[in-house]
């Protein structure tokens, strides 16, 4: 019912700058937030970023002020830019959509089918 296509992840060395993006297409009336996690070998996945549809967004502490979130409500897309990345921020990185489909009066959560960002040191 919805699609979520993920890209831009890849290998980087440390210090370097990557950009993800993710689009969303289907029965889609509404979107009320788009958010990026990511999921690192032996550990939980986290929250990296979230952008409402208005704009408000939030980090996770050990992202801020080198990773930006971004939305085009338009095209239905996030896009994460990741700067200074460091060998920590190695993970696969998941798109997350909280989406109202046409016709239902809830809300639901897709997923991306993750991407995957290596940092060399």
């Amino acid at each position: 019912q919805v699609q979520l296509v993920e890209s831009g992840g890849g290998l980087v060395q440390a210090g370097g700058s990557l950009r993800l993006s993710c689009a969303a297409s289907g029965r889609i009336f509404s979107i009320s937030g788009m958010a990026w996690y990511r999921e690192a070998p032996g550990k939980q996945r986290e929250l990296v970023a979230r952008i409402t549809s208005g704009g408000r967004t939030n980090y996770a502490d050990s992202v801020k002020g080198r990773f930006t979130i971004s939305g085009d409500n338009a095209k239905n897309t996030v896009y994460l830019q990741m700067n200074s990345l460091k060998p920590e921020d190695t993970a696969v990185y998941y798109c997350n959509v909280k989406v109202r489909l046409q016709g239902d009066p809830w809300e639901s959560d897709y997923w991306g089918q993750g991407t995957q960002v290596t940092v060399s040191s």
